[in-house]
């Protein structure tokens, strides 16, 4: 039975003044509809540049990808992206932000009436109610962050893309809204695959850890899969055998890519 989303073979060069630069190479990868699938590795690993490719900013010189059976080769609505910068347009209102993408998703197909109580459902997913009516520069970096979320979930994207981010945040700031996209995960079932450097982040988090090889020509080198229960509760599993295992595995991954690169 072929996968919700199926990355498959992918490789893609850039052009240099001194030839081309292969970023990836043949990366194959198979997600199942409403899995968390992490991607970790170096910098210059190609992390983004695979979320890039899945996203249709990026197109592969080699290989692609198959999003419910559709080849996936320019940008959509069906993939929406949360970048580190929350990118929210600084002269609209928290709530006039979400309400852009939701009227360029689905003028037409809803209400007036039924597009302002979308809005309003998705700030409080992200619990940003009471902060709706405020503009950017009013907000702290964790609030802009949850209205980029909030303003990706209306758009009810097939896959949820996320570069890295929580990575300008603070560690408290950073742990509320873990626990929050835990929440909205659980609750909408979505597909997300999020770019980290954080590996108790993505242990935390995820069903999958993609662990990439270091560039250039930078592939998957194993994939780890993470069967803790869920709801996770991060207190209950920093203590927990089986949590500190996939930690382990991850930073002994990456240790060794390291030394690698060094040596």
């Amino acid at each position: 039975m072929e996968k919700y989303l199926n990355i498959d073979h992918v490789s893609i060069e850039f052009p240099t003044p001194n030839g081309p630069f292969k970023a990836l190479d043949d990366v194959s990868l198979k997600i199942d509809k409403g899995e968390f699938v992490s991607i970790i590795g170096h910098s210059g690993c190609g992390k983004s540049t695979v979320m890039n490719i899945v996203g249709g900013l990026h197109k592969a010189t080699q290989g692609g990808v198959i999003l419910e059976g559709k080849e996936v080769n320019e940008p959509g609505p069906d993939r929406a992206i949360v970048f580190q910068n929350h990118s929210l347009f600084p002269w609209l209102s928290a709530y006039e932000n979400v309400e852009l993408a939701v009227k360029s998703i689905f003028k037409g197909k809803k209400s007036a009436a039924e597009m302002k109580d979308w809005v309003n459902h998705n700030i409080e997913l992200v619990h940003m109610s009471h902060a709706k009516d405020k503009l950017p520069a009013e907000l702290s970096g964790g609030m802009k962050q949850r209205i980029g979320i909030a303003r990706a979930l209306a758009m009810e994207p097939k896959v949820l893309l996320m570069d890295e981010p929580f990575g300008a945040l603070d560690a408290l700031t950073r742990a509320h809204l873990q626990d929050s996209l835990m929440e909205i995960q659980a609750d909408l079932n979505n597909t997300v695959i999020m770019i980290t450097h954080d590996v108790d982040e993505a242990v935390l988090l995820s069903d999958k850890i993609v662990m990439m090889t270091n560039g250039p020509a930078a592939t998957i080198g194993e994939v780890l899969e993470v069967d803790l229960p869920r709801p996770r509760q991060r207190l209950e599993l920093s203590d927990d055998p089986q949590y500190n295992h996939f930690r382990s595995e991850v930073i002994h991954f990456l240790h060794e890519r390291h030394a690698r690169k060094v040596a």
